[in-house]
């Protein structure tokens, strides 16, 4: 949508080429036209379009951009506060609203396992209105669990672990916000996070639930984890 390709140019994004209909060629995408200089434009009815792309090209607009180089670990997390850690989220559609979460609601960074699904497919980057151009991250190295756990403790990063377990502390446990450097970590969908990784970091936290629901989406689930413990 021109909104997500808006927060990608400013985000020093290479354009390549646009896609979109034509009868916004003189109204929503004039400007982010102007923007991208000598590229191709290609237009064509919504019908058209829709059969092109597969699906309804509601917004008007594709932007075929060039990928950035990924940032280290170490840049990433550099002056970060507060991070969120995804093991293996594999929905672009979660991936996309964690981002927009995380950037609201005040996480410096994002890391993700290489399992995850990439930030910047086109669903997941829809999804996050184009956060995902805004907040600083990048994928893990291969090894996690370790050696990646065992570097974020280096830097002075505690490790909470959002679980599913008696033992776990409430989200307003006052030790959590009084931590400088805090990594949240959030699992999969369906099975959450591996054994390891739950018995590896330095809380286990859970929301409280209530009408017999046992969890929240790990979108959702996310959102309520930042707004408690972001530093906003």
């Amino acid at each position: 949508s021109p909104k997500v390709i808006e927060r990608a140019l400013d985000a020093g994004y290479e354009p390549v080429s646009i896609l979109l209909e034509d009868r916004h060629v003189e109204g929503q995408c004039t400007d982010i036209i102007k923007r991208c200089g000598d590229i191709p434009i290609y237009t064509a009815p919504f019908d058209v379009l829709t059969k092109l792309t597969g699906f309804a090209l509601t917004r008007g607009m594709l932007c075929a951009m060039r990928r950035a180089e990924l940032p280290s670990v170490e840049s990433v997390c550099e002056h970060a506060a507060r991070i969120a850690v995804l093991e293996e989220v594999m929905n672009p559609t979660n991936v996309g609203a964690i981002f927009r979460s995380a950037a609201a609601l005040g996480m410096d960074a994002v890391l993700l396992t290489p399992g995850c699904s990439d930030p910047l497919y086109r669903r997941a980057a829809r999804v996050s209105m184009g956060t995902v151009f805004q907040i600083p991250w990048t994928y893990l190295p291969d090894g996690w669990l370790e050696p990646s756990m065992g570097w974020l403790r280096a830097q002075g990063f505690r490790t909470v672990a959002m679980a599913l377990r008696d033992d776990s502390v409430p989200l307003n446990d006052p030790r959590l916000l009084a931590e400088e450097r805090l990594a949240i970590v959030l699992g999969t969908e369906g099975d959450g996070l591996a054994q390891a990784t739950i018995d590896a970091c330095d809380y286990t936290v859970r929301i409280p639930m209530s009408h017999g629901v046992d969890s929240l989406n790990v979108a959702a689930a996310s959102a309520v984890a930042f707004y408690q413990l972001g530093l906003q």
